[in-house]
């Protein structure tokens, strides 16, 4: 009996042993795991890509202001709710079109917010001759969900970059998957997924970089995660209660082999 129960517990020493080499080894986040920018052959190499401006799509809210000499039109305008204390948006159908005060429903989707601006520039030139429109969307906003916080939040500045977009959110958590970063994007109407490693400096121009109007950015939660630690001290405290537990259960074996 003492031979079993001494075997048992030289079993449970190496066993012990291994289990705090593993969580050693395996259990801290690392700065490779969870650095950006990095330069590094093992990561993904993405190609550069130009900037592609946002196309009008079904759905999107536009605001539009007619600027003239002629003030007797503008009031109509104004009055048509055009006015820029007003600032009324016009929704996009689904066949494309929009309407707008005083001209008849003109197709904008797939156009840039400019090449729309010139198109309904024109039809209210018809009207008055001297009519300057200055168009902009509504909407322009992205969506975080996941390990990089939740909300809808806005895009302040024209070509705002995933690394503005994931801090105004609240960054990247250490739980979040930073190899599997998702941005579902609707791209002529069709919703798409683009999925890629944000830890590579080559995310920087690559066809990832910049997040686009309605936008939703999703970084789930990293499998390995739930055996991860913090930072030094959570794993310290974690090999001090498997020290307690080994002790208690070596003590236990010992009294009982005496």
């Amino acid at each position: 009996m003492k031979n079993i129960l001494s075997s048992y517990r030289n079993f449970l020493f190496i066993l012990f042993l291994l289990v705090t080499l593993s969580f050693t080894l395996s259990s801290c986040y690392t700065q490779k795991d969870k650095s950006l920018m990095q330069v590094s052959g093992t990561l993904p190499k993405y190609e550069k890509a130009d900037y592609e401006h946002y196309t009008i799509e079904v759905n999107d809210e536009l605001i539009f202001r007619v600027v003239s000499t002629d003030d007797e039109f503008i009031n109509l305008i104004e009055a048509g709710g055009a006015s820029q204390q007003q600032a009324i948006s016009y929704r996009v159908y689904p066949d494309g079109t929009i309407d707008l005060p005083f001209i008849d429903s003109i197709k904008v989707v797939g156009m840039t917010v400019e090449q729309a601006s010139v198109q309904i520039q024109k039809r209210f030139r018809e009207l008055v001759s001297d009519a300057e429109v200055r168009l902009a969307l509504a909407n322009k906003s992205y969506t975080v969900i996941g390990e990089a916080g939740k909300g809808i939040f806005p895009i302040y500045k024209d070509k705002l970059t995933i690394y503005q977009a994931l801090a105004q959110s609240g960054e990247i958590a250490l739980s979040g998957d930073r190899k599997h970063v998702k941005i579902i994007r609707e791209i002529n109407g069709v919703p798409k997924i683009l999925e890629f490693d944000i830890r590579p400096n080559s995310v920087i121009k690559s066809k990832y970089y910049y997040i686009y109007p309605n936008d939703i950015i999703y970084v789930q939660k990293d499998p390995a995660s739930f055996y991860k630690t913090n930072n030094f001290g959570s794993l310290i405290g974690l090999i001090t209660s498997s020290i307690s537990l080994f002790t208690t259960v070596y003590y236990l074996t010992d009294f009982n082999t005496k």
